[in-house]
């Protein structure tokens, strides 16, 4: 017969992958060290399988010890909102729900709405992935996207949050030599591996003979680029406002107003931990959106 693995076991793995030692992980489970070095090697017997490897770093996770503390810290989840649901009703809202957006879109738009959400949702666990495509969502590794687009997937839906504008901006010494001569001065724009992207497709119409002096992977970079100082690049209005020290250049650059999306597969729209945060996320984000388009 195979061994049946208790909550005792996971419980015992996910401390020791947590602490890295015998002491750690016996102060977590409020036992001896030596408890838990004989419960690991009995524990490690019955599964026929090495679960930690000893070294100067102290006791190090294998992979079957790492999978074992995934599922030790879902447990933890499940045990923490039938806690929650016993205290706060069964209306309480569980579970975990998967969000991609790119970085920019994190750190400016996301970040301070679930900030100011989440903690009336304390049953409600989030995973975030920063990525530039619809894939992740299509294969299903999201639940959620929030995507700047003008032309979002058929297969998604979702809501229209707004539209951004896009501005050059920079620090103030760069804005007398910008505005009498802008290929004068440093450009920092997208790399190839966004070839499409607004701001791209607007520089070459508008300067056509113009080479950026930096380019990066991600808008995200760009902006941290700008806010260093090393030149001066197209940005939305959002992202150049978060920005500390970053003014705006110009006015909003013609024909790179693009939406903001807030996506799902349609197998999602049944979940209630979705709904909920599609429900609460969108007057968050459009009250963030929605001034800086007025102002545009």
């Amino acid at each position: 017969m195979q061994y049946q693995i208790s909550h005792a076991d996971l419980s015992l793995v996910l401390a020791l992958v947590r602490g890295r030692s015998l002491a750690r992980a016996a102060e977590q489970l409020h036992v001896d060290v030596s408890t838990v070095f004989r419960s690991i090697r009995r524990l490690e017997t019955s599964l026929g399988v090495a679960l930690f490897e000893k070294s100067r770093r102290g006791y190090m996770p294998t992979q079957s010890a790492q999978a074992l503390a995934e599922q030790a810290e879902r447990a933890e989840q499940a045990l923490e909102a039938a806690r929650i649901a016993l205290e706060q009703g069964q209306q309480v809202i569980s579970g975990t729900v998967r969000i991609t957006c790119t970085d920019a879109v994190l750190q400016s738009l996301l970040l301070p709405s679930l900030a100011e959400l989440m903690p009336a949702y304390p049953a409600l666990t989030l995973e975030v992935a920063t990525s530039n495509t619809f894939a992740s969502l299509s294969r299903r590794d999201a639940d959620i996207a929030l995507r700047l687009s003008n032309a979002p997937p058929e297969h998604l839906v979702g809501r229209q949050l707004g539209s951004a504008a896009y501005v050059i901006c920079g620090r103030d010494e760069h804005r007398e030599r910008f505005l009498q001569a802008p290929a004068s001065v440093p450009w920092i724009a997208p790399d190839d591996s966004m070839p499409d992207h607004a701001t791209v497709v607007w520089r070459r119409q508008a300067h056509p003979s113009l080479v950026p002096r930096y380019r990066c992977s991600s808008m995200s970079a760009v902006a941290k680029l700008v806010h260093a100082g090393l030149g001066v690049a197209a940005l939305t209005d959002f992202m150049a406002r978060s920005l500390p020290g970053v003014e705006r250049l110009s006015e909003a650059l013609p024909g790179c107003n693009t939406e903001l999306w807030l996506l799902t597969r349609p197998d999602c729209r049944a979940l209630r931990s979705v709904q909920t945060l599609f429900d609460e996320l969108t007057p968050l984000l459009r009250a963030r959106l929605e001034p800086l388009v007025r102002d545009n």
